[in-house]
């Protein structure tokens, strides 16, 4: 098959690179135009559910899990993913998702949002959970990956752009740069950037050490322990389609508010660090997947959910390039979906 150059070096790119040299290929490389894991994957909440809205989603997620907690919980702690609904038909919703997901083998359950020392639940209708969900740090998993892909033998390149190293096969794995990199070789990927924001609180005392990552379902506020802080996040009022990656402090009151409201142990917290990343989003939220071209493969468009599917993705998308059959169904994530209109969005974009 000759050279395969990898584009992107974040969470996907670097599954990608990894399972290519575990199937055998001999001659892989990693080219990454920035610094390596620079981009999207450093900037990332770092949350990882199986608890979709499609099932296509939640296979992806459920076939992710297992790599992961292999790494052990330096790189993931699967404290859970508590969705908590404040209306009747966020309940609703929430529990047509729990028997999708329990039909696809995914242990989500309905709970009492008590479980969880602290919060408010007093107006809370129901619950669910998924314990094998839970919280890591996208960037040491990403260059975990390459690690481990350096050793099988993998060539990673940093401030090189793939265009130029010469390449037999090329993966496009860039997140919302990867149009301009498709555009190169012909191929129109329909991927705009979406500006999402994290806030960081300062320390709270007494934090569970085992606090799952708590989302309301309505309002999509969301936050996760960091250390002996809180990371918050929820979609702005108006989207941000934007390569730039400014915090617009003037939601930070809102968002603290919320906290406490949710949480009240986190009374009196403030924002002591606030940083932007980029969603590379498509028309229905679901990634590209599989060969664009001749000799071109994508794997982009994740939306959001590209590290905590990466794992399957990178193994799948190495099983088609290399034995033209992946153990995970593609063929929903076809570019071709887009030309037939054949969309099946994804709601859950958090």
């Amino acid at each position: 098959m000759g050279r395969i150059v990898v584009a992107g070096s974040g969470a996907v790119g670097a599954s990608v690179a990894y399972h290519l040299a575990l199937l055998g290929a001999d001659d892989v490389v990693v080219a990454e135009r920035g610094g390596l894991v620079s981009g999207s994957t450093s900037r990332a909440m770092g949350g990882v559910r199986q608890q979709f809205s499609t099932r296509e989603e939640v296979v992806l997620a459920r076939e992710s899990i297992g790599f992961l907690a292999a790494l052990g919980p330096r790189f993931f702690r699967q404290v859970g993913y508590l969705f908590v609904a404040t209306t009747e038909a966020g309940l609703a919703a929430l529990e047509e998702r729990r028997l999708v997901q329990n039909e696809l083998g995914v242990p989500v359950e309905r709970v009492d949002a008590s479980v969880v020392p602290g919060l408010a639940v007093d107006d809370v209708l129901g619950a669910t959970c998924c314990w094998q969900d839970g919280v890591a740090d996208p960037g040491a998993v990403a260059h975990e990956v390459l690690r481990m892909a350096k050793e099988l033998g993998v060539e990673v390149l940093d401030h090189t752009p793939a265009e130029e190293v010469g390449a037999d096969v090329l993966v496009i794995a860039c997140g919302p740069w990867s149009p301009e990199l498709g555009h190169t070789v012909g191929v129109e990927l329909p991927i705009r950037p979406l500006c999402r924001q994290l806030l960081e609180t300062s320390p709270v005392a007494g934090l569970p050490d085992e606090l799952p990552m708590v989302i309301e379902a309505e309002s999509s506020f969301h936050f996760r322990r960091r250390g002996e802080r809180l990371v918050l996040a929820m979609t702005d009022p108006e989207p941000r389609w934007t390569f730039e990656t400014t915090v617009d402090a003037s939601l930070a009151p809102d968002r603290l508010e919320r906290l406490e409201r949710r949480y009240p142990p986190a009374a009196g917290a403030t924002i002591e660090n606030a940083w932007a990343g980029l969603y590379d989003m498509t028309p229905d939220a679901h990634p590209i997947v599989g060969r664009v071209a001749e000799d071109v493969y994508a794997a982009c468009g994740f939306s959001g959910h590209g590290f905590m599917q990466s794992p399957a993705v990178g193994r799948a998308l190495a099983e088609l390039i290399l034995r033209g059959e992946p153990s995970v169904e593609l063929g929903p994530y076809a570019l071709e979906r887009f030309e037939a209109g054949a969309l099946f969005p994804e709601h859950l974009v958090l």
